[in-house]
């Protein structure tokens, strides 16, 4: 039996009617166990974190998919968060029981059936990827849904890999892909200055020298007069989130601003935090409640029984 998470990404996070029209066409598929919901006004996003076989997954999103493509527009769509679609991006997580090869399995399918269904076109990304060029999400998603929508079909290198040659009119593209655990970590500063967080975010993450397997941007939280270092720690273990929250916490105060609170996006392995044991209780935006494993294991015998195999993954 495999057990597979899945942290869906929608272009929504601002009308609550539609986030829980999302939210209850997930939950209501069976074998589908919903550990996490998140939204965020300023992102306007929302992200979710579930589990289940594979065939529960890839209903659960083909519903909540629907919804999307019924529901945001992104024509009208605006926010701090790099985004090209109404269903920006599908991760796909192999856990108990469940291999890379078995969501790469998936992803493909799942790719298909979004295209054949709901006419939404679809990019493999991560370890489902087709081509090298495609395997960082940052480069399928560069310039956003209005830079698709201005390049396609004409551009024949950005083509989706399902479906198209264009995106869809209103929602977009999806991004479908499979990947390791990471942990999404956003570090709030006091400054509304948004070139300062743009600085840090330029100085830590790995593509500009910074810290090896983090991603990150510099964005503004105006509704809350704060600006964010907005990451994805893609291999905690080469970089744990307690080192990255000194480097910001200590670049900030170089600055001349510091930093005021944090939040985890969806869920984190109970290993990250082993690894930052010393320093977990000084780290905003970390509670015992947002483990994963914890979460799993505190599941109803009978939803634990229809989600997880017998023993546990190495």
């Amino acid at each position: 039996m495999s057990l597979i998470e899945c942290v869906p990404n929608f272009s929504e996070g601002r009308d609550p009617a539609v986030v829980e029209r999302i939210r209850s066409s997930i939950a209501s598929v069976a074998g589908v166990t919903l550990l996490d919901q998140t939204s965020d006004p300023d992102h306007n996003r929302s992200v979710f974190t579930f589990v289940g076989k594979p065939d529960a997954v890839a209903e659960a999103i083909l519903r909540a998919a629907g919804v999307a493509v019924e529901k945001i527009d992104l024509r009208r769509h605006t926010g701090v968060h790099p985004r090209m679609g109404a269903l920006d991006v599908v991760p796909l997580v192999p856990l108990e029981g469940a291999s890379r090869e078995t969501c790469t399995a998936l992803a493909h399918r799942l790719g298909q059936d979004l295209w054949n269904r709901l006419r939404l076109p679809v990019y493999f990304y991560g370890d489902a990827a087709l081509h090298e060029a495609r395997r960082r999400l940052e480069q399928i998603r560069r310039g956003g849904f209005e830079a698709l929508a201005a390049s396609l079909p004409e551009d024949a290198d950005r083509r989706p890999d399902v479906g198209g040659p264009g995106p869809h009119p209103s929602a977009g593209a999806t991004a479908v892909g499979v990947r390791k655990l990471l942990i999404a970590y956003n570090i709030h500063l006091a400054s509304p200055d948004v070139s300062l967080a743009k600085r840090i975010a330029s100085k830590i993450r790995e593509s500009s020298g910074g810290l090896p397997a983090v991603k990150a941007l510099g964005l503004a939280l105006r509704s809350r007069n704060l600006t964010q270092v907005s990451m994805n720690l893609t291999d905690f273990e080469k970089t744990p989130p307690h080192l990255v929250f000194e480097l910001v916490k200590a670049e900030a105060e170089r600055m001349g601003t510091q930093v005021v609170g944090g939040e985890v996006i969806g869920l984190i392995p109970r290993r990250a935090l082993e690894i930052a044991a010393a320093h977990a209780v000084e780290i905003p935006g970390f509670q015992a409640d947002i483990v994963l494993e914890d979460r799993l294991e505190s599941l109803p015998s009978r939803d634990r029984d229809a989600t997880r195999p017998a023993g546990r993954r190495s």
